[in-house]
């Protein structure tokens, strides 16, 4: 197989960015880019850590990443599996990355920086969701921010709701975890308690 070994060859096959690609990129959130944050409801976070790399699904009401100033964003860590892959990657290594997204828009926004985590009582309150505070807070301080063109998004299709996949042609959660188990855990009685038992730990 022939594979690529070096920036040089890299180069002589993409060649080098237009300016439209390195124009755009800002060491702090911008006013339009503060727009996108506000308005998004999920982002994907990236992590490194001494086992390598890992991205985590993040999803909350639309501007669930608090802009503190052009340098800092929170992002409160709400009710999941206490897997903490991400949280335990950040305390060991800072490095971070952003991915948000909106529904309906081809254009998201890619966010690099270094992040710590905070557990103030104050700053864990002031992210309080039905009576319930986050165990700990994500601040990240941006080093570069910048908007990704719509290609990926309008090759996918991804918000025509006329290509969404039925969830029924799809193994479920409780299947999975049977299959993983030799049918320890998970299976219908999983699938057919997971609504609720969401709906109770949401926050």
């Amino acid at each position: 197989m022939t594979h690529i070994a070096t920036i040089e060859q890299l180069e002589a096959i993409y060649g080098f960015p237009n300016d439209a690609s390195t124009v755009k990129v800002a060491d702090r959130v911008t006013p339009p880019y503060r727009i996108l944050i506000e308005t998004s409801p999920f982002a994907a976070l990236a992590t490194v850590g001494p086992e390598g790399i890992d991205c985590s699904p993040r999803g909350d009401l639309p501007g669930f990443v608090r802009i503190h100033d052009d340098k800092t964003l929170m992002m409160p860590d709400r009710r999941g599996n206490n897997r903490v892959d991400s949280l335990r990657n950040i305390v060991r290594d800072p490095r971070v990355a952003l991915l948000f997204l909106i529904p309906g828009s081809g254009t998201t926004l890619r966010v690099n920086g270094r992040a710590h985590l905070s557990i103030d009582p104050d700053l864990l309150a002031s992210f309080k969701m039905e009576g319930k505070t986050p165990r700990s807070v994500i601040v990240m301080t941006v080093n570069e921010i910048y908007f990704q063109c719509a290609r990926a998004i309008v090759r996918a299709d991804l918000w025509n709701p006329d290509k969404r996949v039925d969830p029924r042609t799809l193994p479920t959660p409780g299947q999975i975890l049977a299959s993983m188990s030799e049918n320890k855990v998970g299976g219908e009685t999983y699938d057919r308690e997971w609504p609720e038992r969401a709906r109770q730990t949401m926050w």
